[in-house]
């Protein structure tokens, strides 16, 4: 397993409800093999993370999607939170975002109620994925093979169901990142 990102650009799209710990260790596994990361919401400034029902940490956000575009990105992330995809699945700029990533091929991690973007992306069709348990039915109801795993990638798509897999979803992301990065230089 090669784990060299350097030169890639990842996205973590995410806005306020954000669940602290699936925004933070995935940047930092990232990070530390070599990827840009730029946190990416829909306002400028920071947002609020979650540690579960209480109030996490600011986070500051480096670009808004106003200001970028996928074509600028390798690869993306979709951090869960319940309030963080809800928001954002209502924004069709959010939507439009993750919609980009898929059409052009490009690698997506989403953990725990992050698939709630895939759904409104359509990218879960025939797919088989996990997430927190709440959105199995939601999942099924799109179209895909939900599975209670702590890891599941189909494809160009890594989806994992909550913070105790984050060892296992962030190993898979930087490997999942890494391989389509093999692909396109080939």
């Amino acid at each position: 397993m090669t784990s060299n990102l350097k030169g890639q650009k990842i996205a973590i799209l995410t806005t306020n409800g954000v669940e602290q710990v699936e925004l933070v260790e995935p940047k930092e596994a990232l990070t530390a093999a070599g990827a840009q990361v730029t946190v990416v919401s829909q306002k400028p400034g920071t947002i609020q993370a979650m540690n579960c029902d209480e109030k996490g940490d600011r986070i500051r956000v480096d670009m808004t999607l106003a200001d970028c575009s996928p074509e600028q990105f390798d690869g993306l992330v979709l951090p869960g939170g319940v309030a963080n995809p809800d928001y954002l699945r209502m924004d069709e700029k959010a939507v439009a975002f993750v919609k980009q990533f898929i059409s052009s091929g490009k690698p997506v991690a989403s953990i725990c109620h992050g698939p709630w973007m895939l759904i409104e992306a359509d990218a879960v069709r025939g797919k088989k994925v996990t997430s927190w348990p709440s959105l199995r039915t939601d999942l099924r109801n799109a179209g895909a093979n939900w599975v209670d795993e702590p890891m599941v990638r189909d494809g160009l798509i890594v989806t994992s169901r909550k913070p105790d897999d984050l060892p296992v979803f962030n190993a898979a992301v930087v490997e999942m990142f890494a391989t389509a990065d093999v692909r396109q230089r080939a």
